[in-house]
């Protein structure tokens, strides 16, 4: 039936938008994240230590807070893609800055407002995808656009390391520095519109559709209190989610950054080589994605799946590095299955989320668990490098100190099962959802669904952007979306 009214009023937000929104994030997380493969250059060159390299690949986390919540609000109260464009040439001008650095205070400045720059691109996306998707398909539309974190690793990865086979670091932050100009900001301004009224390509049986949905969720959502920011700190399941996602982010991108230069120690392949071999952990995360999305809906044991996933990447990324060079094909496969299991995680722990905390202050506490869970990404990049000094070179501390990260915030995740795990009737499985039709057709259809929580899911960035926070389209003051089993189906990562 739905794709049937797809094809009756045109699939152009579909086939326009997301795919736009999808090349845009990928060379913005290329931007973020190809210092892993500069780090072996900016040691010579520069002659900055392991520890600094963390620094400078941290701080662009530092910087990533400051514009979250301004990002989102922006886009919904000015313009989502005078936004985004403006901050695309932005971040692309820094990113070129960073070819030209003479040193590592230079560094450090620039990867800052790098992150600045970038801040504020997924919640205003987050906002735009609202405009044009009404809440029974605005959950698919974000699964589609969140694979991008995933396809950004695999093209980053081989592209980076094809460039440093012909030229250095400083030629791997310019060229890749120039995709904004000459890819994503064109597409950008030429292919997006704020809304279905401002473009001329969206079909008037297009855009009748998606307004009168978009009428009916507003129609259709309640007006909810003021919250007090108190209510949100005095939550206790709001301050165990934190310190869950917070130990992730360590492990996650302590594992991103430091991944080339670990295959490189591995493989002792050549630049264009190592960028091949990094590519191929984040295929198998993609599979790990949905496998463990649908196995946790299944199941409704959601703090179990994030446990079974972060105990799956501790083991092996200790197992593969203590494997080393010896025998690299199984360092590969295992550093493989870490990195798959580092985000396996990411959609039963938004479901566990949505369900652990109570639906009035997920707005206000989505924002709080991003923006300390981000400094994760700060701490394991720079920890992972100071242990490296200490044990002269050695990856395995690290290794440890990573591991130890997800596995710690897999058993804080455990004390959530109670209020985050989906109830199933004994040795049955979890009865099949379906996306909300709306209104009262859907109460009178599946009353359990319309009045439990369907469950918001949040990227690391923040701003205000319309969920559907039940069956009802809540405001809240950060980016969520709806995690429903239609967009688990599929996995995504923030």
């Amino acid at each position: 039936m739905a794709e049937a009214v797809h094809g009756a009023v045109g699939r152009k937000r579909w086939t326009r938008l997301i795919p736009v929104a999808i090349i845009v994030y990928i060379i913005s997380f290329m931007d973020r994240t190809n210092i892993g493969f500069a780090l072996n250059g900016l040691h010579k060159d520069l002659g900055i230590d392991a520890a600094q390299q963390g620094l400078a690949a941290g701080i662009f986390f530092i910087g990533y807070l400051t514009l979250q919540i301004p990002g989102g609000h922006l886009a919904e109260r000015w313009s989502a893609k005078k936004f985004v464009g403006i901050m695309i040439l932005v971040w692309g001008v820094l990113a070129v800055l960073g070819g030209f650095i003479q040193n590592f205070g230079e560094l450090l400045v620039v990867r800052f407002f790098l992150g600045v720059a970038e801040a504020g691109i997924w919640p205003a996306i987050l906002v735009l995808i609202s405009h044009w998707f009404p809440a029974a398909e605005r959950a698919r539309a974000y699964a589609f656009w969140m694979m991008n974190i995933a396809i950004a690793s695999i093209i980053t990865a081989p592209l980076s390391g094809w460039i440093l086979s012909f030229s250095d670091w400083r030629w791997l932050f310019i060229i890749e520095g120039i995709f904004p100009f000459v890819i994503a900001a064109p597409i950008w301004w030429l292919m997006i519109a704020d809304r279905p009224r401002d473009a001329k390509w969206c079909s008037p049986e297009e855009r009748a559709y998606i307004e009168e949905g978009l009428a009916a969720d507003e129609a259709a959502s309640p007006q909810l209190g003021h919250v007090s920011i108190k209510h949100v700190f005095a939550n206790s399941a709001v301050w165990r989610l934190t310190i869950v996602y917070f130990l992730i982010q360590i492990g996650f991108y302590g594992l991103n950054i430091w991944l080339p230069k670990v295959v490189k120690t591995i493989t002792s392949g050549s630049s264009i080589e190592v960028g091949f071999v990094t590519a191929i952990p984040y295929v198998l995360a993609m599979f790990a994605l949905w496998y463990n999305a649908k196995a946790a809906d299944r199941s409704g044991r959601y703090s179990t799946h994030v446990l079974l996933s972060m105990a799956v990447g501790a083991v092996a990324l200790v197992i593969s590095v203590a494997t080393g060079s010896a025998m690299p094909i199984l360092a590969v496969t295992f550093i493989s299955i870490a990195m798959a299991g580092a985000l396996a995680y990411d959609g039963p722990f938004w479901a566990s989320a949505s369900r652990a905390m109570p639906v009035v202050v997920a707005g206000s506490a989505m924002g709080l668990i991003n923006a300390v869970g981000n400094l994760g990404g700060f701490v394991g990049p720079y920890v992972g490098g100071f242990l490296q000094d200490v044990t002269h070179g050695s990856f395995m501390a690290t290794s440890v100190f990573l591991a130890a990260c997800l596995l710690a915030a897999g058993l804080v995740m455990l004390t959530l099962r109670k209020g985050g795990d989906r109830p199933t009737a004994e040795g049955a499985p979890a009865r099949r959802s379906h996306p909300p039709t709306g209104g009262a057709e859907a109460h009178r259809k599946d009353p359990e669904s319309a009045r439990a929580p369907a469950g918001p899911v949040v990227d690391g960035n923040c701003g205000g952007v319309r969920i559907d926070g039940t069956t009802h389209l809540t405001r809240v003051t950060c980016c969520q979306i709806s995690y429903r089993k239609e967009a688990r189906r599929f996995g995504h990562r923030r």
